[in-house]
């Protein structure tokens, strides 16, 4: 790992991804880049490297002082002594925050987005997160998703919530990496629903084989009964005090996605520890 993306906003909850980020950030030798985009209502976004060019006047002057206000706000955040033993970029653009990050990840080549799951506003539910699930949903990169700082930036406990797909292979290397980076443990969890209900022996087994075959180690198997995936995946993080939980999500998109909706997406907003999601195409 040698880039990590966070996106702030200069909230609190933002900041407390940064935090994140930098603890990860020492403990793997990366550089971390905190990303401000000052949004503008167009698809693209660009960096901000002198004059700004607006349709009209008014434009271009609020534009302009959002600008300078951020720069400063980023600058400051860089300068923090508290962040002082890693190296801390900022940077600053303009346009829509969504295709700002999606450019800054292939640019400058990012391993892992950490992201806060609140923004400026604390409207609930859909809108809170909008960029965040877009991230979740869409990044090419891991996204980690921090709701709240964690009593301790130290990943010793992994859940591991898996649909055994044979195309999360790749994914269940990025766990792997976590794992040895923080000398963990993973607890890997089939949910048990109503709508797919599996016997304890029979997934069990089936686990042990899926664990095998990507060649896991120092873990745990476990089943989990509950009403929905979601609730099981954060109810049994809780119950074993997990430090992270870690799932791919398939990214659907458009009217899949209405119907389907993700269960990433509901873990990343409702849990109270660090989410890591990944996509995993079909």
């Amino acid at each position: 790992m040698k880039r990590i993306l966070v996106p702030t906003d200069f909230s609190k909850t933002s900041i407390i991804a940064l935090e994140v980020a930098c603890e990860i950030a020492k403990k793997a030798g990366a550089d971390v880049i905190a990303l401000h985009v000052v949004e503008e209502a167009t698809a693209e976004s660009f960096r901000v490297t002198g004059e700004v060019v607006q349709r009209n006047f008014e434009d271009r002057l609020y534009t302009f002082k959002l600008l300078e206000k951020a720069k400063k706000q980023l600058e400051k955040l860089v300068h923090d002594p508290k962040f002082a033993s890693i190296r801390l970029d900022g940077e600053l653009r303009l346009g829509n925050p969504f295709h700002g990050m999606n450019s800054i990840i292939i640019e400058q080549k990012v391993d892992l987005v950490v992201m806060g799951t609140r923004g400026v506003t604390q409207i609930k539910e859909m809108i809170i997160g909008s960029n965040t699930e877009k991230v979740v949903r869409h990044s090419k990169v891991p996204v980690l998703s921090v709701h709240k700082k964690p009593s301790r930036v130290n990943f010793k406990n992994i859940v591991y919530a898996t649909s055994m797909s044979k195309n999360e292979e790749k994914f269940s290397k990025i766990v792997m990496e976590a794992q040895e980076l923080y000398n963990s443990k993973i607890h890997l969890v089939r949910i048990n629903t109503p709508g797919d209900f599996q016997r304890d022996r029979v997934a069990k087994d089936y686990m042990e084989k899926f664990a095998k075959k990507l060649g896991l180690k120092n873990y745990t198997i476990n089943v989990y009964n509950d009403l929905t995936e979601e609730e099981g995946i954060i109810y049994f993080a809780e119950s074993i005090h997990a430090d992270m939980i870690a799932m791919a999500t398939h990214g659907r998109t458009g009217f899949a996605h209405v119907l389907a909706g993700s269960i990433a997406e509901e873990v990343v907003n409702h849990a109270k520890r660090p989410v890591l999601t990944y996509v995993i195409k079909k």
